[in-house]
């Protein structure tokens, strides 16, 4: 069986969009036209599924693609070259590439999302990140690289474990802390840490081979490691809310960061969960198990157990929807940081959201029975994907 065919039917791309209501701005044009690129991406997605499985992180030719289809550009500023489009907007594109390869959509969520994070650095900075438009950039928020002050920057040395699309991103972001001996060094006025990130281009660290998982594979999330790597002051930004933003990041958008991620995170298991119930209905038409005269499609516990995979996707897809729309409107009204009330329903939603997908995924097994185990169907792989995703530290 071909890649493409285990990922289910070739026109599922983008023909069950999240049920939302169409927004009246340019970005909703923008979308379509992202969704439609998706579409046309389908097959070069679908057929290199498999290779990244193998080679346990994205084919290039999908990472190239996806990039030069403007699919990087959804969570970058207008003002630097890219569509600061609204969050569910954004999880309508990333859901439509998770749905043919979740791998491919953890890699654009991610990549996209970790690049948001220069608006915290100084305006040199920024300017440097997005001189040629809106850049790819990997990273993990944990745990923080020793730090040593050098003139005129910092030195660093450390290991920054998942860090998913590494091998294709062109900057890698890091976290460090300023040392005092064996330990961080305390800020006087609080007695904590003061931790602070790092940017870098890609080939000024070395990546380890270390991402060897039962799901998820084709996201190359490896470790990767600096030693003693002059990192200049421009390029360093605080891990703090964002209270004075380089120019072009002052929107909404970055003032829920990292929410977009997490919300990017989560809709990569409703895209999982989707394409399996899909699947599901394809094997329920046509299959009639052993031992057994009456076909899938018109026994009453398959029905009931896909009807409630399928409530499962949309109950989670409709909840972190709404959680972004409440979230982005806190912080547009307000004109500042998220609400405290708007972080403790995005949480909800997207571990919420993310366990129904699971459950979603394992009902679905339960309906097809035995092909739910076979290689080459695509059930074995949704349901390794989806539980990879619960362990993620965000859930």
């Amino acid at each position: 069986m071909s890649a493409a065919s285990q990922h289910g039917p070739k026109n599922n791309a983008v023909h069950e969009r999240p049920h939302v209501e169409t927004r009246k701005t340019m970005s909703s044009e923008i979308a379509t036209h992202l969704l439609n690129e998706v579409a046309r991406l389908r097959p070069l997605i679908a057929d290199n599924s498999g290779r990244a499985e193998e080679e346990r992180k994205l084919a290039d030719p999908v990472y190239d693609a996806m990039a030069d289809a403007g699919l990087f550009k959804m969570l970058a500023p207008k003002a630097r070259g890219g569509y600061e489009m609204h969050p569910v907007e954004v999880m309508q594109v990333w859901e439509a590439v998770a749905r043919i390869d979740a791998s491919a959509a953890w890699n654009l969520v991610m990549n996209q999302a970790i690049a948001a994070f220069a608006g915290w650095l100084p305006e040199e900075g920024a300017r440097e990140l997005y001189r040629d438009g809106p850049p790819t950039v990997a990273g993990a928020l944990n745990p923080p690289a020793a730090a040593v002050r050098a003139d005129g920057g910092w030195r660093i040395t450390g290991r920054c474990p998942f860090g998913s699309g590494c091998h294709n991103a062109q900057w890698l972001a890091m976290p460090a802390m300023e040392m005092d001996g064996d330990g961080p060094k305390l800020d006087p006025e609080t007695g904590q840490p003061r931790p602070f990130g790092v940017f870098f281009p890609r080939k000024e660290a070395t990546i380890l081979d270390t991402w060897h998982t039962v799901g998820m594979r084709g996201t190359g999330s490896a470790d990767y490691e600096v030693r003693d790597l002059f990192v200049p002051d421009h390029r360093v930004a605080p891990v703090a809310p964002l209270t004075n933003p380089a120019s072009g990041f002052e929107g909404p958008l970055f003032r829920i960061w990292p929410w977009t991620a997490i919300l990017g995170e989560t809709i990569v298991s409703v895209g999982i969960a989707a394409a399996a119930v899909d699947a599901g209905v394809e094997v329920c038409r046509a299959k009639t198990p052993a031992y057994n005269a009456t076909p899938l499609r018109e026994q009453q516990l398959a029905q009931h157990q896909m009807g409630k995979a399928k409530a499962r996707v949309e109950a989670a897809r409709d909840t972190v929807h709404r959680a972004a729309e409440v979230a982005y409107g806190d912080v547009e009204t307000s004109g500042g940081l998220l609400s405290r009330d708007a972080k403790i329903r995005l949480q909800v939603a997207v571990c919420f959201a993310a366990e129904a997908s699971a459950e979603a995924v394992r009902l679905v097994n339960d309906s097809v029975g035995t092909s739910s185990i076979r290689i080459g169907q695509p059930f074995e792989r949704h349901f390794r994907d989806v539980h990879v995703l619960m362990q993620h530290a965000s859930k």
